[in-house]
């Protein structure tokens, strides 16, 4: 046999045909199994066991090729809403919008909408990147963030917003709000910022200044960052999501993420409030107890049913888990090394939203406009799974409370955001009550608001 000698120059030319093959034919078996995916259907009755104040967990699952299935963004055709439960009737609030992500309801009734994406992220070459991105863009989550938050107004009180006025601009990729007497706070992916704010204004045109700087980085793996005032208006409290799946980059680039931070306002300074929590997004304070309480989106790659996401009351100085296990002591072997002490100290959460439902809107119920099903607990806006077959999420759904706690199996509350071919006409993600005590709901792939309210009735007129 001959033997071929190469210098260093030529491994490196061969390294790179060699890596550029392998990456072309990931790419082709990726698009293959979406297709093949995208056509399948599948009995789901396992899916109802992940639901709940008690889920069944089953067995972890492993494969070659994690399972991808994602409904393709097409948008809503003409005549074609979301469906409301009876009793209730729904409606496009505002229209025309840049993938609306996040809700803010201002005291006077101005409703304020993030039209946010990703911040850029560098290339990783890897075929997971690769498989994200072609997800993102299937899912219509790969274009460019519009970096600015829009008021919307509704003067009449029709249910319709006749003014919509860009609010801010120039942000970096911003999620969460909230106002404070005159300061107007926004979250964008790296930082806290503050703005002075007037009852009525539609711009706001003073300069931002800087509260407190969040994790971030160019991986920003989860970049959405939530904010809730506390009861006694002195703090902030910031989800921060974490920076992989399971800690696979390591942990040194998870500090300060996978929790919720509790952030002064008077000095910026910041604390980890609650951890373990792989990416918190909405947040709410309940009305009985006091309690936060937010939803988390869990782990991927353990099978269409693990694990799921989940609804939780959050105490301070508590651990729920991530990376090392979920639901409690449940050990996930993927990660290492492995953290006992940890471990045992877990807490499970209090409601499991059922797997990869990507569950990120969080609203408590006003108890007085909408029906009586729905006067005592929180609204949840599910984004929609990319990875489960069949597919999860992809609706609002209302989970009960009775004193201050989970009751009972949630109840669908906005449905109809896939289409019988399997793909997405809209995916929801914000929710928030109006000051009518209406259920607003962002639709980041139908560019809309749509409004939940109930029916009017009918106005009878007598003849002689």
């Amino acid at each position: 046999m001959r033997h071929i000698n190469m210098n260093s120059s030529t491994k490196t030319r061969w390294a790179d045909i060699r890596g550029f093959c392998i990456t072309i034919i990931s790419i082709k078996l990726l698009t293959f199994v979406i297709s093949v995916q995208a056509n399948v259907t599948a009995l789901d009755s396992s899916f109802s066991a992940g639901v709940g104040p008690s889920p069944v967990l089953p067995a972890p699952e492993s494969s070659l090729i994690p399972t991808v299935k994602i409904a393709k963004a097409i948008g809503w055709p003409k005549d074609i809403t979301p469906q409301a439960p009876n009793g209730l009737q729904i409606g496009a609030f505002g229209r025309d919008l840049d993938h609306p992500r996040w809700i803010y309801v201002l005291p006077n009734g101005d409703v304020l909408v993030a039209e946010t994406n990703a911040p850029p992220k560098p290339d990783d070459g890897s075929i997971k990147g690769l498989a994200r991105k072609a997800a993102m863009k299937r899912a219509g989550s790969a274009t460019p963030s519009a970096n600015r938050i829009t008021l919307l107004r509704d003067g009449n009180g029709d249910g319709i917003a006749e003014l919509q006025s860009v609010f801010l601009e120039g942000l970096n990729s911003p999620f969460g709000m909230e106002l404070i007497g005159n300061d107007f706070y926004v979250a964008n992916s790296d930082a806290i910022l503050k703005f002075h704010y007037n009852s009525g204004e539609t711009r706001i045109n003073s300069p931002a200044v800087r509260l407190a700087q969040l994790p971030a980085g160019d991986i920003n793996h989860h970049w959405t960052k939530n904010i809730i005032a506390s009861r006694n208006a002195k703090y902030l409290y910031a989800t921060v999501g974490s920076n992989s799946n399971v800690a696979e980059r390591g942990m040194d680039v998870e500090t300060g993420r996978a929790a919720i931070l509790e952030i002064e306002l008077a000095t910026g300074s910041s604390r980890i409030f609650a951890s373990g929590l792989r990416n918190p997004n909405g947040m709410a304070w309940e009305s009985t107890t006091g309690a936060l309480w937010t939803v988390v989106n869990e782990r991927d790659e353990l099978g269409n049913n693990l694990v799921p996401d989940y609804l939780t009351s959050v105490k301070d100085g508590a651990f729920y888990g991530w990376p090392y296990s979920y639901f409690g002591a449940n050990v996930d072997t993927r990660v290492k090394p492995t953290r006992t002490d940890l471990v045992t100290k877990a807490i499970a959460p209090d409601y499991a939203l059922g797997s990869h439902t990507a569950s990120l809107g969080l609203a408590v119920s006003d108890g007085k406009t909408l029906s009586p099903d729905f006067a005592s607990g929180m609204f949840i806006g599910q984004h929609g799974s990319w990875n489960r077959n069949p597919p999860s999420g992809y609706k609002v759904i209302f989970v009960p409370f009775v004193n201050g706690q989970t009751k009972g199996m949630p109840i669908d509350v906005l449905t109809g955001f896939l289409s019988e071919g399997g793909g997405a006409f809209g995916r929801p993600v914000g929710v928030a009550i109006n000051r009518k005590g209406g259920l607003l709901v962002a639709d980041d792939v139908g560019n809309t608001i749509w409004i939940i309210s109930p029916k009017t009735k009918p106005v009878s007129v007598q003849t002689n």
